[in-house]
């Protein structure tokens, strides 16, 4: 048997669970709000172009209308003046889009501490007990923060959300071996990472690297420490900064 059949045997027979990551994108999916003069992304719409009516008697569809870092979405290089020489989301290499994960979770601590910020000491001790980081994989961020997705105020939480220090966003983007890091935030970076030096560092130093960042995940609770594969699907979007996407993530079961 081929090793895609045993792929595909092994998920229908529910040896390897298909574990979707993505938060549902509708009018209510909270965006990130920028203070003026700065632009904003658009919310997510949806405007009904017909319904099994005069507009056409067969078929429903829709136009949709959102910005490319809305919901659950893919950051790409260009996204950040660091990477502004970097690829694009269409030119993404699609083998760096199916890659191990691993998840360290600092739920209790972000709980404690809505401010609080990953650090390299952190990130050494959960090496120590789990093994290096994956080399062309992804760190996931757990926080806690996922159960306050439906809810804009407590998921933005007036500023305050957890996230990584420069100096571990630093070491990560330039020493570790990671394609890329993912959160359950709004965005890579703390709510306090406007007044950071480098402001925002995890998109300065990972977008800069030509590194990638993922947002708004959710049920990273059903992921083990290691031995997840992670499937990142955004669009392929000429000259885009990044795409909202669909994240998959496959563990094998006992």
């Amino acid at each position: 048997m081929s090793v895609l059949a045993q792929l595909v045997e092994a998920i229908a027979h529910r040896h390897i669970a298909v574990i979707d990551l993505t938060a549902p994108l509708h009018e209510g999916t909270p965006i990130l709000n920028l203070p003026e003069p700065f632009g904003n992304t658009w919310r997510f719409q949806l405007e009904e172009i017909s319904r099994y009516d005069e507009r056409g008697p067969g078929w429903y569809w829709n136009n949709i209308r959102t910005g490319e870092h809305t919901g659950t979405h893919l950051d790409v290089p260009v996204h950040w003046a660091t990477g502004k020489d970097g690829v694009d989301v269409s030119r993404v290499p699609v083998e760096q889009l199916i890659a191990p994960a691993v998840v360290l979770d600092f739920t209790e601590q972000s709980a404690a501490d809505h401010d609080f910020l990953l650090q390299i000491a952190h990130v050494r001790a959960w090496e120590s007990a789990h093994g290096p980081l994956p080399r062309g994989g992804w760190l996931l961020y757990r926080t806690g923060w996922d159960a306050r997705g439906e809810r804009e105020a407590d998921f933005l939480n007036g500023g305050h959300t957890p996230g990584i220090s420069p100096e571990c966003a630093k070491w990560l983007a330039e020493e570790s071996a990671i394609v890329g890091i993912g959160v359950e935030t709004v965005g890579t970076d703390a709510g306090a990472a406007h007044s950071f030096e480098p402001a925002f560092p995890c998109h300065a130093h990972f977008l800069g690297k030509g590194k990638y960042g993922l947002t708004q995940l959710r049920r990273l609770r059903e992921l083990p420490a290691r031995g997840a594969v992670l499937m990142v699907a955004p669009l392929p979007i000429v000259g885009g900064s990044g795409s909202p996407c669909r994240v998959l993530a496959l563990v094998e079961r006992g």
